[in-house]
């Protein structure tokens, strides 16, 4: 599957203002299941640019601004191969298929940061939601059900609302609005995983679907979970699936903070800042040309073909 993602970020300012250095993180993760074929970024003021990987191994643009003004721009432009077509392919190791479970010593050292949850306040909150799932003392589950029940459930029963503020909410916000926006559903996945003592990340990207294609979509959101013997695997509990040839990750980080597509800011007025505009859109590009409809013939028209048929025999 060929993929075309397109992404511009534009900030406003009611004068010119100078810009303190950047973090652009819009390239995807490329692997065995991704491929990038071209890369555009373009951005505006006039700036320098290095690239950089961090700890995670995410490719990192930092930009340092070298003149001031009243718009931000920013541009990226991506055509990529995606190669994951069946998220399924995979076999746990048998000391994993179901939960509870331990990681292998040899692997615990490093799932160590991402093993420890970022809200404690909220534990018993949240395991007392968990309890419908399973809870200590239960018989073990499949792990994959057990998974993709909770997956889903957040999917089923929990309204999403697009919200446009920084940040993410604490699980305990979103089970007490029973609604949230993707990196919100994402969190509250992620504290689950913890929770339970598996290693989970969060994740930011895209998602190939209509609103994306349409051009009205924004960046995306979801949770991988370490499971041996498949690795990190990813689930969508916005979407209620797990993640396959539709997502295209950008960013993992042990918190959400850390995965923000840009960051960075600004010197002056707090009255300066007009607003802040996205636009992304999401396409498939070798996507085959759809084939005519082929209406039935009409009375007449099958007489015809009746009659030449009975012709030829």
């Amino acid at each position: 599957m060929k993929i075309r993602i397109q992404h511009r970020t534009t900030y406003t300012y009611s004068q010119p203002v100078r810009f303190g250095q950047h973090k652009i993180m819009l390239r995807p993760r490329e692997g065995h299941d991704i491929h990038i074929e071209s890369s555009i970024l373009d951005i505006t003021p006039a700036h320098t640019i290095h690239w950089m990987r961090d700890v995670n191994g995410n490719s990192i643009a930092k930009v340092d601004f070298t003149e001031n003004a009243s718009k931000l721009m920013i541009y990226s432009e991506i055509v990529l191969q995606h190669y994951d077509s069946n998220p399924f392919d995979f076999v746990l190791e048998e000391s994993a298929v179901n939960y509870p479970f331990v990681y292998d010593p040899n692997t615990l050292p490093e799932l160590t940061a991402f093993a420890p949850t970022l809200y404690p306040k909220d534990n018993a909150h949240l395991g007392d939601w968990l309890a419908q799932f399973w809870k200590p003392g239960n018989p073990p589950v499949e792990t994959l059900s057990l998974l993709q029940r909770v997956n889903r459930h957040i999917h089923d029963t929990f309204q999403y609302q697009r919200r446009d503020e920084s940040g993410v909410q604490t699980p305990s916000e979103t089970l007490q609005k029973n609604s949230g926006s993707c990196r919100d559903f994402a969190t509250l996945l992620l504290e689950t995983c913890r929770f339970w003592g598996l290693a989970g990340r969060f994740v930011s990207g895209y998602m190939l679907c209509e609103a994306a294609e349409a051009g009205g979509a924004s960046t995306h959101a979801w949770t991988e979970i370490y499971l041996p013997g498949a690795g990190w695997k990813g689930f969508d509990p916005t979407s209620g699936i797990v993640t396959g040839s539709q997502h295209v990750a950008i960013a993992v980080a042990r918190n959400p903070e850390n995965a923000a597509p840009i960051s960075g800011s600004f010197n002056g007025p707090n009255t300066a800042s007009q607003g802040i505009q996205v636009d992304v859109s999401v396409v498939q590009i070798d996507k085959p040309a759809p084939q005519p409809v082929q209406k039935p013939p009409s009375q007449n028209q099958a007489s015809v073909v009746q009659s030449q048929a009975q012709q030829q025999t």
